[in-house]
C-alpha cells in the first residue's frame, strides 16, 4: 500500500447515511433497503448504537434454510456486536482488521454512534493508490482468501458447508430442476417457465449435433489403443470445433453472439466425450437422441440404450451440483483468458487445461484406486496412518474452502445409497476411518471427504469407465465456465496481478562469458 493510501482514513472513504434497520423488523423488509439503497450491508441499531450487521450473505443464508417465509426476524440472522472501527482509524488498520476478521462490512461509529460504514472493496480501491511497480497489497499464497472479482454467479460458504447458483442453494437445485432448468438460471439469471424451457431445450438439441467435417476428423484426434488420453483429446476437439466454427475474439462480439456461441459450445462438449471415448475403443460415434435431454442422452451415447429412470436421476443431479464451485483454479483461469479479449474457445480449453490438475478435477478416479488399494475394512486403520505419516496425500479428502462436510458429498452419498451396490458401505466405512484417523493425526485441520470420493462411487455404479470420470465433469463444468465467461466480458478489465520480487538484488553487472 502506497504512502497515500497509508495518510488516509476511514473518516474519508467510508459510504454514508447509514443504511440500519431495528431487531424487530423482518429479514425481508431489511433486504428492501438494502435493495432500494443499493448496498450490501444494514446496521443493526439499538437507539443509535450498533448492536448487529446484515449482510448480503445472510440474506443469502436465510434464503436458503427458510424458502418461502416472511416472518424471519433481523435479530435471528444478524451478525450481533460487529467489529467497529472510529473514523479516525487509519485504512490500512481497518484493511487488516476485516481481512483477520473474514467479514466484508464494517460500522463505523463516534461516541457510541453510527456513523458510516466501510468494506473491503472501498478499502481494495484505496489499496490499488500506489507507486509505479510498487504491489497494491500482499496477499497469501495461492491467492486463498482474497477477493479478485464480484460475480453474481454464484458462491461457495465454507464455514457454513453451503453454495449457491445465484440466489438458490445448489443443492436445492440438483434435487429438485433439471440441468437444463439450472442452465437458462445461469446464463438468463431466472429459472425458466415452462415456454422458456422448452424453447431452451429445443436450441440446445440442435447444436448437440456433430457437423459430418468434424467428425471426419475426430479419429485421428481419438486415436487408439492405449495412448488415449480423455482430457487432453477433448481440448484437441474441441480446439478444432471452434476454428471450424469461426471464433472470434468476443471483444470484436456482441454479447448475444457470444452466448450464442456459448450455448452451442456447452451443448456439443457430452456428444465430443462420447464420440471421443467410443472411437477410443475402436467403436463408431452414436448421434444424439433426438428425444433425450441432456443427461440421458449423455448415457445413451456411451452405450446406444437409454438408460433407465433411475441412472438418468442419478446423472443429471451429479452433473448438475457440479456446474459451478465458486473461483476455483479452472473457473479463475477461464476468466483470465477472457480478460485478454480472447475467443471464447480459448478460455474454456484454458479451464479444461486446468481442471486435467490431480489437484483440481482429476482425482474422482484416484479415489477408486485408493478403495483397491485398501481392499478389506480390516485394513484400512493401516493404510491410512500409513499414508499420512509418509505425507502422502489422500484423494477425495480435503478442501481449500470447506471447513465442514462437503454438501456436494452428502448429496451424492446419497445417491449412492439409493444406487446402491458393494461398494457404498465399503465406502463410508472407509469415510468414517479417514476422518477419525485425520482428526487425531491432524487436530484442528477439518478434514471431510469432498465432492470426488462420492463421484467416483457414483460414476462406477452407473457403469462409467474410470476415464471417463473426469471428462464427465468437465461437461458440466463448461457451464459454469461459460457463465462465468459471459460475466467477466459483460464488465471487463484485463486481470493482470503483481509478483513479489525475491530473487537476487538488481541491477547486476553481466559477467562475461568466460567468466560465468
Amino acid at each position: 500500500m502506497s504512502e497515500k493510501a497509508r495518510s488516509r482514513t476511514v473518516g474519508e472513504i467510508m459510504s454514508q447515511p447509514v443504511v440500519t434497520a431495528v431487531p424487530s423488523q423482518t429479514v425481508q423488509q431489511a433486504a428492501r433497503l438494502m435493495h432500494r439503497a443499493k448496498v450490501g450491508s444494514v446496521v443493526v441499531v439499538d437507539d443509535e448504537r450498533p448492536i448487529g450487521i446484515l449482510t448480503e450473505r445472510d440474506l443469502v443464508r436465510y434464503a436458503s434454510s427458510s424458502p418461502g417465509s416472511s416472518f424471519g426476524l433481523v435479530s435471528d440472522w444478524m451478525a450481533r456486536d460487529p467489529q467497529t472501527v472510529t473514523p479516525d482509524v487509519r485504512v490500512e488498520t481497518a484493511l487488516n482488521l476485516l481481512a483477520e476478521r473474514g467479514f466484508r462490512h464494517m460500522p463505523v461509529v463516534s461516541d457510541d454512534r453510527v456513523v458510516g460504514v466501510v468494506s473491503m472493496r472501498d478499502l481494495m480501491k484505496i489499496a490499488e493508490i500506489q507507486a509505479i511497480g510498487t504491489p497494491a497489497i500482499e496477499v497469501p499464497k495461492g491467492l486463498k482468501g482474497v477477493v479478485v472479482a464480484e460475480t453474481e454467479v454464484g458462491d461457495v460458504r465454507g464455514v457454513e458447508g453451503f453454495y449457491h447458483y445465484r440466489e438458490y442453494s445448489a443443492v436445492d437445485l440438483a434435487q429438485q430442476c433439471s440441468l437444463e432448468e439450472v442452465w437458462h438460471l445461469l446464463y438468463e439469471g431466472r429459472l425458466p417457465n415452462r415456454q422458456e424451457l422448452s424453447d431452451f431445450t429445443a436450441t440446445i438439441h440442435k447444436h448437440r449435433v456433430l457437423p459430418d467435417d468434424l467428425k471426419a476428423v475426430l479419429p485421428a484426434v481419438a486415436g487408439m489403443g492405449t495412448d488415449f488420453v480423455p482430457l487432453d483429446a477433448l481440448r484437441s476437439a474441441l480446439s478444432l470445433v471452434c476454428s471450424s466454427w469461426g471464433f472470434r475474439p468476443w471483444i470484436d462480439l456482441g454479447q448475444g453472439l457470444l452466448k450464442e456461441q456459448a450455448l452451442r459450445l456447452c451443448s456439443v462438449v457430452p456428444t465430443l466425450i462420447m464420440a471421443l471415448h467410443r472411437l477410443s475403443q475402436g467403436e463408431e460415434p452414436l448421434d444424439p437422441h433426438p428425444d433425450l435431454g441432456y443427461a440421458a442422452n449423455y448415457l445413451y451415447m456411451w452405450k446406444g440404450e437409454e438408460p433407465s429412470s433411475e441412472h438418468t436421476r442419478a446423472i443429471e443431479q451429479y452433473l448438475t451440483s457440479t456446474i459451478d464451485h465458486g473461483f476455483n483454479a479452472s473457473t479463475f483461469t477461464a476468466r483470465v483468458v477472457t480478460s485478454t479479449g480472447a475467443d471464447l474457445g480459448a478460455a474454456v480449453v484454458a479451464a479444461l487445461g486446468s481442471l486435467s490438475g490431480p489437484l483440481h478435477g482429476g482425482a474422482p478416479s484416484r479415489a477408486l484406486e485408493m478403495l483397491d488399494a485398501i481392499k478389506r475394512p480390516e485394513d484400512a486403520d493401516q493404510w491410512i496412518r500409513s499414508a499420512v505419516n509418509e505425507g502422502r496425500r489422500i484423494m477425495g479428502f480435503g478442501h481449500p474452502v470447506y471447513k465442514t462436510d462437503d454438501p456436494r458429498s452428502r448429496l451424492l452419498r446419497g445417491i449412492a445409497e439409493q444406487l446402491g451396490g458393494p461398494r457404498v458401505a465399503f465406502a463410508k466405512y472407509i469415510e468414517s476411518r479417514v476422518v477419525a484417523i485425520l482428526q487425531e493425526l491432524k487436530p484442528g485441520r477439518q478434514l471431510y471427504a469432498n465432492v470426488e470420493f462420492y463421484a467416483s462411487i457414483v460414476m462406477e455404479r452407473l457403469g462409467l469407465t474410470p476415464d471417463l470420470f473426469t471428462p464427465t465433469f468437465a461437461c458440466s463444468r463448461t457451464i459454469g465456465w461459460t457463465s462465468h465467461i459471459l460475466e467477466q466480458a459483460a464488465d471487463n478489465r484485463i486481470i493482470r496481478p503483481s509478483g513479489r520480487y525475491i530473487g537476487t538484488p538488481p541491477p547486476q553487472p553481466v559477467p562475461p562469458l568466460d567468466q560465468r
